[in-house]
């Protein structure tokens, strides 16, 4: 368990061969997890479990290395080696207590309330400026203390995090680290369509997800079967 959480907080100094930017696990799952927003409280107790974007019943094992190629824009790790064991220690260690149950309750409706907002990347460039610059670097480049928010360190197109929604309802919960919860809704969101409108690496096949042809409005890519 405990080396399971050092993993997932030192991602790339545990696994170089599997990460292929400047992000850790816990740049997105917080307080090593146990954050809400990002939550892996209970995570374990959900898998298996149907997710639209594979089209398929996925074991939780498939979805922590869905993150090392989409997120840590790696690649996946043996799903039966000693180090997928211990990060599935640390969630089970998480999960204790809680009940087997499907997907967090209300997680969708809270995306949704985004949809009624319009992007404005040049406020989007200001609210950076003035309140994600000064850890995440003036260029999204990231620092010694945030990680790169675009560009080749970053994560790449097939992560999820690429959604704008899904980019609006972190900021607005969690950033700015030292003072979360703090902007308006419309500066998270204008903010993190600011960030999603840079480049970053690509994903190898990222047309093939949503093969039922059910993507979310704000998947920042086409999909065959939407067409």
């Amino acid at each position: 368990m405990r080396r399971g959480r050092a993993i997932l907080s030192a991602t790339h100094d545990s696994l170089p061969d599997h990460v292929g930017n400047k992000l850790r696990c816990t740049s997105c799952h917080l307080d090593a997890g146990r954050r809400e927003n990002g939550t892996w409280v209970g995570v374990f107790a959900r898998y298996p479990q149907y997710r639209p974007r594979s089209g398929a019943v996925e074991t939780i094992e498939y979805r922590v290395n869905d993150c090392f190629r989409r997120s840590m824009n790696g690649t996946a790790i043996d799903p039966a080696g000693h180090e997928m064991r211990d990060i599935l220690a640390y969630f089970a260690f998480l999960s204790q207590g809680t009940t087997i149950a499907g997907p967090a309750a209300g997680s969708s409706s809270r995306l949704q309330k985004w949809a009624a907002f319009t992007a404005d990347t040049g406020a989007g460039a200001r609210v950076f400026a003035a309140s994600c610059a000064k850890c995440h670097g003036v260029s999204g480049e990231g620092t010694a203390v945030a990680p790169p928010v675009w560009g080749p360190q970053s994560y790449n197109l097939g992560a999820g995090m690429t959604r704008v929604r899904t980019a609006a309802e972190f900021v607005s919960r969690n950033m700015p680290f030292d003072a979360p919860g703090t902007l308006p809704d419309s500066q998270a969101f204008n903010v993190a369509a600011y960030i999603n409108g840079h480049p970053r690496p690509d994903f190898r096949g990222k047309e093939n997800d949503w093969p039922n042809g059910d993507p979310p409005p704000d998947v920042a890519y086409p999909t065959k079967a939407h067409h």
